[in-house]
């Protein structure tokens, strides 16, 4: 007989990992109630946040401190699965490294969403399932007029300075054959060596592509471009993906912190993590709710190739 704390667990559709505290703290402000958690066993050494968003039952999990990585990011998704065993699919929500196009404006704070993910040494992995695909649809519909619940959100976590598109200050993109000058900011760098750009009155944009993953920090604008060019022009480095994407019903999101150059530093973190975690509660807005786990992951199974 099931027990009231396996029943519990049991209510849980949507695993939602993060990578930092910050990118925790992302997800937990999004939540639109919170649950009290079930006891565990020993052999989980995850720490779950868990709350409804929408119509959805969530579990948050954040990574070991300094421990990120593919093989991490894996552990965690596994011990969650195990201890909810009705989770159907885990969103990687939080920070990466975006890479500038020339056919596309990517900007500090703005969100990736990977329809496929790169890894550097052995190519494509699997795309999310259809049914998140077909979310993703309905979202592109709802953003050719406007953005009103992803607004929403933003603005209400810009209320919070961690979170706060001003605090992040000034958006700098430098050539990419321009090094970084020594110091925490790029206060020191040479500003004639910035690439000009437009101003635009959005201040984050939502961009769908290829993600390219691998265990470590991308911080060199050549080597950026080079791979990105190999994995048919990925949007943006993380070093998580990879370790989900073959094993778990996943979907990617990732505000754009930084430009995987050697200006690489933290001061918009708190910005971008905001708007990947209030993309992630959109989407979970137009998902529709799972009633029939056990025959939805029978389907999910036969659907499911590998590349």
């Amino acid at each position: 007989m099931e027990t009231r704390q396996q029943a519990q667990r049991h209510q849980y559709t949507i695993g939602w990992v993060s990578a930092l505290p910050i990118e925790l703290a992302a997800a937990e402000a999004m939540l639109d109630e919170k649950h009290e958690t079930p006891p565990q066993n020993a052999s989980d050494t995850n720490i779950y946040t868990l709350g409804r968003v929408g119509k959805h039952n969530v579990v948050i999990a954040c990574l070991p401190d300094s421990q990120m990585g593919t093989k991490s990011a894996a552990v965690v998704a596994t011990q969650m699965r195990s201890t909810f065993p009705t989770i159907v699919f885990t969103l990687m929500v939080g920070i990466g490294g975006g890479v500038p196009q020339a056919t596309l404006d990517i900007r500090l704070g703005d969100v990736v969403v990977a329809t496929n993910t790169g890894f550097q040494r052995t190519g494509f992995l699997n795309t999310p399932p259809t049914i998140l695909l077909n979310a993703i649809a309905r979202l592109k519909a709802n953003h050719i007029g406007e953005q009103p619940s992803f607004r929403k959100d933003v603005s209400k976590l810009n209320r919070i300075d961690t979170f706060n598109r001003e605090v992040a200050g000034p958006d700098y993109l430098f050539s990419a054959d321009y090094d970084h000058i020594s110091g925490d900011t790029c206060e020191r760098c040479d500003r004639k060596m910035l690439v000009e750009r437009t101003q635009r009155d959005q201040e984050a944009m939502i961009h769908y592509g290829t993600i390219a993953s691998g265990n470590q920090v991308m911080r060199n604008a050549l080597e950026r471009d080079r791979i990105s060019s190999e994995l048919d022009g990925a949007l943006c480095f993380d070093m998580e993906a990879a370790g989900l994407m073959n094993d778990f019903q996943c979907l990617v999101i990732r505000g754009i912190s930084d430009y995987a150059d050697s200006h690489k530093n933290k001061r918009w973190q708190g910005y971008a993590a905001g708007t990947a975690a209030a993309y992630a509660k959109e989407l979970l807005a137009v998902l529709p709710t799972i009633n029939n786990v056990s025959n939805l992951r029978k389907g999910l199974r036969k659907t499911t190739k590998k590349p």
